[in-house]
């Protein structure tokens, strides 16, 4: 299932970035990826469940490009594959509570970890290496679910 999003691999453990056109998805990744993540998907991400755990993917006949924002469409070395370790609603602008109560994102009854980012603060690069390394690769669905106010992809 493709979902609208972003994925860049930190390491070993991928970070999806969800939100809206324009949320800032490509912007915080081309700022992970200048801090050594390597790009698996930009705008579309292709979604399987192995082993329990969820696995990030560009979508077959994806272009292995990145938009930069005022430049173009980029093009990037690209990762085939990864896990992910957690999921981040991008929230431009946003404040997010200081002391947030945990929250999953689910796909196929999976769940990670689902953080809510302002994609702009100067520490967001930082917090979403900071939690991806630091999440469990796979966690038991629980009660807490984001839903996207786009709709996601055949």
């Amino acid at each position: 299932m493709r979902v609208h999003a972003t994925c860049v691999a930190v390491a070993d453990r991928g970070a999806l970035l969800l939100g809206p056109s324009g949320s800032g998805k490509s912007d915080l990744a081309l700022r992970l990826i200048d801090a050594g993540a390597v790009l698996v998907a930009d705008d579309q991400v292709a979604l399987t469940v192995r082993g329990g755990v969820l696995v990030a993917s560009a979508p077959p006949l994806l272009p292995s490009l990145l938009e930069v924002r005022g430049v173009g469409l980029v093009p990037m070395p690209r990762r085939a594959e990864v896990a992910v370790a957690a999921a981040f609603a991008l929230r431009p602008g946003g404040h997010p509570e200081r002391l947030p109560e945990p929250a999953f994102w689910r796909h196929a009854g999976v769940a990670v970890p689902l953080y809510t980012l302002d994609p702009v603060a100067a520490s967001a690069a930082a917090r979403v290496r900071l939690l991806v390394r630091q999440a469990p690769l796979a966690v038991e669905p629980l009660e807490v679910e984001w839903k996207s106010d786009e709709p996601t992809g055949p």
